[in-house]
């Protein structure tokens, strides 16, 4: 009895994963994204395999993508249960999450693990396997076993939860006849069996046939819309619009214009305009105007004299004279005073400059490239900006779009910069799983790619090694849109959150009992709301007359236990 009850307990956490979310389309299987198939389309999709590559090269491509399957959902019980002293229970999760996926009813039959030793042999039975009646349907009885890729998918799941190669191998079938389907798994050098080994290899011919298609289809796609990559990247319209004017400009000596919200990555651009350009091997030379005072600021850009002004003790050159020859990026310049933007309108015009408190003329010759987030012909009626200053600085303005307007750039920007947080922290990140991903993708983005680049950096920090980020390691707060859930009789319904079940096969773990629990939830919430009884029933999701009267009782409980 306490098995069955075990099992029954994991079969609800599992249906608890399971959420769907008719307003956008989506099916989860907690951060996985899951699709319902008609398996008569899969079973079409099969016999064109087996027609198009041949049985033996089909069957290799089956199996091979049932064992990534399988190691996807390996992870995701290894997440579930990660603390779960029995292995055979925590094994179980696999099978479980085959039958709740619809692939098949399994029953096990024997099963012997030590992980830590290396040891497995399992046999189990498959019952109602979609690929057998597919098959049956679609070409009849066969002479072989046919469950190819569900084989591939127990021995994919067996080999990540093992950590060492397992195989299994169907020695009944019920697509040949036989009253159900049998499978045993052990490790793969105990089949002494080079042959069927070879179905887990990739296939030369049909991954080259393959790869074929897929560069014919790369090269289509980069005719029809090009991808840009290097420390700028992206493959959105509004980008590569922008990306076509930077390229225009660089060669050239003209004054460009970076205009775009606080995060989109100005000074990458103007970066990319240098590195691109004639004064490349010359300095660049960034100043963000409204990090300075504007007492200093025109000390900054032009330098100072000794004894300009009180703490003036030395002569220093300013961001002019250190960016001779190369390229001065003002960020911000929106927010130059006045009295700077007239000294900057003459360096523009001339190139000459003079130091606070010198005398002597210097000529400079440097490349301008500003930025601003700020509507500067609106600050110019406003009588904030000169209007001989905007249009000696926009002469070739370049707009950068916001993330938000660019969200098939995510996923590449994502790729870059977990490659580049994982490396410095010796971490092999595996990716974004489907709900993280989707959760950038739908994310509004007010940081642009300053915010994306901040959460992915926590990502990388909080993900455990060889894992892949979830959603809660980039927003630790998230909730999630309002979805139905598998209920136990099969339908779909409004179940409890998809979290309840863990927490409180959590709490049970610990020891911890029913009335400490109790008294822990209403001193913390009395405690974040301030001592608000009503802020904290809020909290609790109770009214604040039950919230009073346990309070009560649990003060009263406190007295009898001192007296």
């Amino acid at each position: 009895m306490p098995a069955v009850s075990a099992r029954n307990d994991l079969l609800a956490s599992l249906r608890s994963l399971v959420r769907f979310e008719s307003a956008s389309g989506h099916i989860w299987l907690d951060q996985h994204r899951m699709m319902l198939l008609h398996t008569g389309a899969l079973g079409a999709l099969r016999r064109e395999l087996l027609e198009s590559l041949g049985e033996e090269r089909a069957r290799g491509l089956l199996l091979r993508m049932g064992f990534v399957s399988g190691q996807r959902d390996a992870q995701l019980a290894r997440k579930l249960r990660p603390n779960l002293i029995d292995q055979v229970e925590s094994f179980s999760t696999g099978p479980l999450l085959h039958a709740l996926e619809g692939v098949a009813k399994v029953s096990a039959v024997k099963l012997d693990i030590d992980i830590q030793r290396g040891r497995f042999y399992g046999e189990y039975l498959w019952q109602n396997s979609w690929e057998c009646e597919s098959h049956v349907r679609e070409s009849g009885y066969a002479d072989d076993p046919q469950c190819w890729s569900q084989i591939g998918y127990a021995s994919g799941y067996t080999s990540a939860f093992m950590n060492r190669f397992i195989v299994y191998k169907e020695v009944e079938c019920t697509a040949q006849g036989d009253p159900y389907c049998r499978i045993v798994g052990k490790p793969a050098e105990e089949w002494n069996d080079p042959d069927y080994l070879q179905y887990f290899r990739p296939d030369s011919i049909a991954h080259e046939l393959l790869d074929l298609q897929m560069e014919v289809e790369h090269l289509r796609s980069s005719i029809a819309r090009p991808r840009y990559e290097g420390p700028l990247v992206g493959a959105s319209s509004k980008f590569l619009d922008a990306m076509t004017l930077l390229r225009s400009a660089a060669p050239s000596q003209i004054s460009v214009l970076l205009l775009g919200e606080t995060g989109v990555g100005k000074e990458v651009f103007a970066h990319w305009l240098h590195d691109n350009g004639p004064r490349a091997d010359k300095p660049f030379v960034a100043v963000n105007c409204g990090a300075i005072p504007d007492n200093l600021i025109e000390a900054e850009l032009f330098g100072v004299e000794k004894g300009a002004y009180t703490d003036a003790q030395s002569s220093r050159a300013g961001r002019f004279e250190r960016a001779d020859g190369g390229t001065l990026f003002l960020d911000e310049v929106g927010d130059l005073p006045p009295s700077a933007q007239v000294k900057l309108l003459r360096a523009l015009q001339s190139g000459e400059i003079e130091r606070l408190g010198g005398e002597k003329v210097k000529v400079t010759n440097v490349r301008v490239v500003a930025a601003t987030n700020v509507d500067l012909l609106n600050a110019i009626q406003e009588g904030r900006f000169r209007a001989d200053l905007y249009y000696r600085l926009a002469t070739f303005p370049i707009t950068i779009p916001p993330l938000r307007e660019r969200r098939v750039d995510i996923p590449l920007l994502a790729e870059r910069f977990i490659e580049k947080f994982s490396r410095p922290v010796g971490k092999q990140i595996r990716g974004l799983s489907d709900l993280a991903m989707q959760s950038l993708v739908d994310y509004a983005w007010p940081g642009n790619i300053r915010e994306l680049e901040n959460i992915i950096e926590r990502g990388v920090l909080l993900t455990p090694d060889n894992a892949a980020i979830d959603e809660h390691h980039l927003f630790p707060r998230a909730v999630s849109a309002s979805a139905q859930h598998l209920q136990a009789s099969g339908t779909i319904g409004t179940d409890a959150p998809r979290h309840a079940d863990a927490l409180a096969e959590r709490v049970l773990e610990s020891g911890i009992g029913l009335e400490e629990l109790e008294d822990g939830l209403l001193q913390m919430a009395v405690k974040r709301s301030g001592g608000n009884l009503t802020q904290a029933a809020k909290l609790l999701g109770i009214s604040r007359a039950k919230l009073a009267y346990r309070i009560k009782c649990m003060r009263s409980a406190d007295k009898g236990d001192a007296n």
